[in-house]
């Protein structure tokens, strides 16, 4: 674990992929054809601790929803790159609009799609019902699955390397 915390002291970005990141993976249709997702609070506040104490978050999805973007809103996320059926275009251009080299990102996926990002960015991890070769080129698999504390683990595990967690959990024992 020593060698995940040492790279997560170097991100200043954290790219997360949204079904079966963010959500559960699946896919809710109303019988008007509109999607749903269900995304976690938990997840969410993670999501609002890592942003204050200075990391840049992105979100990176190959499919396009209303839902994902009135989120992305909600959590103060800027950077959304949707409908981005391959992604390494989308975090290109991510890390030239945030000035970053890929070393200084940590991308969070779950499935094929997400591979090429996660050879390339300098903390890969993934949730556990990530297909074998994902996990295999994961440097870290979350214990949490998506949907379900995953992110929250993610933002913490960041926060708890690079000493700004405490800072962000102080608030609440007042």
């Amino acid at each position: 674990m020593q060698h995940i915390l040492e790279r997560a002291k170097k991100i200043r970005a954290v790219v997360f992929d949204v079904d079966g990141v963010l959500t559960d993976g699946s896919l809710y249709l109303t019988d008007s054809g509109e999607e749903m997702k269900a995304f976690n609070s938990h997840d969410g506040h993670g999501i609002k601790m890592l942003k204050a104490s200075g990391i840049n978050i992105a979100l990176i999805t190959g499919r396009e929803s209303r839902c994902v973007a009135l989120k992305a809103k909600d959590w103060g996320i800027t950077l959304v790159y949707q409908g981005a059926k391959v992604k390494l275009p989308a975090f290109e251009a991510l890390l030239q609009k945030l000035e970053l080299d890929a070393s200084a990102c940590a991308y969070v996926g779950d499935d094929l799609i997400d591979l090429p990002v996660m050879l390339r960015c300098g903390l890969a991890i993934c949730v556990p019902a990530a297909p074998a070769l994902v996990k295999r080129h994961a440097h870290y698999v979350t214990c949490l699955e998506g949907g379900r504390g995953a992110v929250r683990e993610i933002c913490e595990m960041i926060m708890q390397a690079q000493d700004t967690l405490d800072a962000q959990l102080v608030t609440y024992l007042k």
